[in-house]
C-alpha cells in the first residue's frame, strides 16, 4: 500500500501545472477594503515562467472564501482581538506594554508589508516575531516568546491586520540578498523519502487536486492563517515545517535561520498581492 501510496502521489506531480483550481471572484472585506489577489508576478520569477501570482484564497470553496469577506464571520479575528489584549497589557520588569511605546496598533501600518527585512543595529535579517520579541527583552524587560507560540502569532496577526490591502513589498537585495538566495535554494531542494520540494507542488502543480483540495501557489501574504483544519491561528514558519515533515524529512525548527530566509524568498513570490492576515484556509 506505501509503495501505492507513493506511486500515486509521483504521478500527481508529474501532472503539468494548470491553474484550474482558481477562480475569478473578487475578495472585499468587510464591503469596502478590495484586495489585489492577482497581479503580474515580480521580476525575479521570470524564470519560473509563473506570470501571474495568485492568492490561495482563489483556491478554496466559495464557503471558505466567504468567511474570510466579513470580520465577524473570519475565525481568525477572534485572535486578533486577543492579540489587542496582550498589546496593551503590561509585562517585564519595565512597566510597559506594546501601546506604551507605540499606542494604538494602527501605528503599525506596513509592517507586514515590508516585514522580513534587515535590522541595520543588529545587523541581521529580522521576521515579525523576532522584532517584537527584540522590543519585549530590550524596552519592556519581558521574556521573549517561543516562536510560532499562540500569543505571539496573536500579535502577529494584530500588527498583520493593519496592513490589509496593502500590497506586500519585501526587499531581496542588498544586506537580505544572501538569505534570500539561502531561501530560493531551500525552496527548490527535494527533501524526504518522497524527494518533494516546494516548488513541486507550489510551481509545477498549483491547481492541481490532491488530498481532495486544491494545490495553491503557496503564497504566504495570508499569514497568520486561520485553518479550518485545526481551527486556530497559524504561523507561516510552523506550515512550513508541516511540509517538509510531510516530505517524510527532517524537518526545521520554527525561528530557525533557514526558515527566515525561506520566509523572505516565499514572500517576495508575493510581491504586489494584498496582505490579507489573518486570511481563512482549509
Amino acid at each position: 500500500m506505501k509503495f501505492k501510496a507513493l506511486t500515486a502521489i509521483a504521478a500527481l506531480l508529474a501532472a503539468p501545472a494548470f491553474a484550474g483550481g482558481a477562480d475569478d471572484d473578487t475578495l472585499v472585506l468587510n464591503g469596502e477594503i478590495e484586495m489585489t489577489t492577482k497581479v503580474a508576478a515580480p521580476a525575479h520569477m521570470a524564470e519560473t515562467g509563473i506570470d501571474e501570482i495568485i492568492s490561495g484564497w482563489h483556491f478554496r470553496s466559495d464557503e471558505t472564501q466567504q468567511l474570510q469577506t466579513d470580520d465577524f464571520e473570519n475565525q481568525g479575528m477572534i485572535f486578533v482581538d486577543q492579540g489587542l489584549e496582550t498589546w496593551q497589557t503590561v509585562d517585564g520588569s519595565e512597566g510597559k506594554s506594546c501601546a506604551s511605546c507605540h499606542e494604538g496598533p494602527e501605528s503599525m501600518e506596513g509592517v507586514a508589508a515590508s516585514y522580513p527585512k534587515w535590522n541595520e543595529e543588529a545587523g541581521e535579517l529580522r521576521t515579525v516575531q523576532m522584532q517584537v520579541n527584540d522590543c519585549r527583552e530590550n524596552r519592556m524587560g519581558a521574556k521573549p516568546w517561543k516562536y510560532d507560540a499562540g500569543v505571539a502569532i496573536n500579535v502577529e496577526a494584530l500588527i498583520a491586520s493593519q496592513s490589509r490591502g496593502m500590497p506586500v513589498n519585501v526587499a531581496i537585495d542588498g544586506p537580505v540578498a544572501a538569505a534570500w538566495e539561502a531561501g530560493k535554494e531551500l525552496y527548490y531542494t527535494r527533501t524526504g523519502i518522497l524527494e518533494l520540494s516546494c516548488a513541486s507542488c507550489h510551481e509545477e502543480n498549483y491547481g492541481n487536486y490532491i488530498r481532495a483540495d486544491h494545490l495553491s501557489q503557496g503564497q504566504i501574504n495570508g499569514f497568520p492563517t486561520y485553518r479550518l483544519k485545526n481551527a486556530k491561528l497559524n504561523g507561516v514558519h510552523s506550515r512550513f515545517k508541516g511540509c517538509v515533515r510531510d516530505t517524510r524529512a527532517e524537518t526545521y525548527s520554527p525561528g530557525s535561520e533557514e526558515f527566515i530566509a525561506l520566509e523572505l524568498y516565499v514572500k517576495s513570490r508575493a510581491n504586489g498581492l494584498s496582505v490579507e492576515g489573518p486570511s481563512v484556509r482549509n
